[in-house]
């Protein structure tokens, strides 16, 4: 079997950063004996947070950050914010409490946060094209009051009917599809009043993405690599079934299917939060498993 990895693959620049600055994070809780927590789970990849429990990273659920229940172990405690970012109350909740916050949200998570408070004191209604449950889309609601998101076109379309005469600035959650957004933008041309469309999609989704298209050319099946909770990584998996050729979506290598190895030639790929160890790892036991 001859297994030929994508040109672009894994981990993107934010999750690289927020996880160094985890990993920093967990040494400074050691050597001060301090609890660490991250915001929710760190990133969209269940390997990757497994690996930071071990060296003493807990996952806060979010939901307990205004618990009175909680103030004791988070008081003192270091908290890690997520790559996709927390509400402005979030750090003033921590700090409140003495905690040290460790800001990992990535840079294009923060570029949109702050468009959305700058735009919204111009005057602008915000609203957010993604997931309404996403980390990264309610930490962008609370930058910008009466802000809201839509997850479909057809929501869009019955925003903008309410909407319209009004300006309204629509900011993309970072990793939806362009063609989700371009559908979703759609609806509000020609009621709003005015309109702006701040396209704030990262280039990792549609870099991975081409870099996929082309790999498909060129192997006889594709494995994408990555957390079943990663939104990028279920679009990436999308992606690939489109291709046409036989696809697999697995989080460890032992989840291969055994009939992936009557295919003369295999196509690894991976999300945005996939860590390269996951990576390598298949490719081990693709290899391995085939002489």
């Amino acid at each position: 079997m001859i297994v030929s990895r994508a040109d672009v693959l894994g981990m993107c620049m934010g999750v690289r950063r927020a996880e160094a600055l985890a990993r920093k994070a967990a040494r400074e809780g050691v050597a001060g004996a301090r609890r660490v927590f991250t915001y929710g789970p760190l990133i969209h990849n269940p390997q990757a947070v497994a690996a930071l429990e071990a060296e003493g990273v807990k996952v806060l659920d979010p939901s307990l950050v205004d618990s009175p229940q909680w103030e004791d172990r988070l008081r003192g405690s270091i908290v890690v914010i997520r790559a996709h970012g927390a509400p402005p109350e979030v750090y003033a909740r921590l700090s409140s409490l003495g905690a040290q916050v460790v800001d990992a949200t990535c840079p294009r998570v923060i570029n949109s946060q702050r468009k959305a408070a700058d735009l919204a004191r111009q005057g602008f209604r915000i609203v957010v094209a993604g997931d309404k449950s996403h980390g990264e889309v309610t930490g962008i609601l609370g930058y910008a009051p009466k802000a809201q998101a839509v997850e479909s076109a057809a929501e869009a379309a019955l925003l903008a009917r309410s909407l319209a005469g009004s300006p309204v600035a629509l900011i993309a959650q970072t990793t939806i599809g362009r063609q989700e957004f371009e559908a979703i933008a759609a609806q509000f041309r020609g009621k709003a009043e005015p309109f702006l469309e701040v396209n704030t999609l990262c280039p990792a989704t549609s870099e991975r993405q081409g870099s996929l298209e082309a790999l498909a050319k060129r192997v006889s099946a594709i494995v994408v690599v990555g957390g079943r909770n990663s939104a990028n990584t279920q679009r990436l998996f999308m992606a690939a079934k489109a291709s046409g050729k036989p696809a697999w979506h697995i989080e460890r290598a032992g989840e291969l299917p055994p009939e992936i190895f009557a295919f003369p030639s295999v196509g690894l790929t991976a999300g945005a939060s996939t860590p390269d160890s996951m990576v390598d790892e298949v490719e081990s036991y693709l290899l391995g498993s085939s002489t």
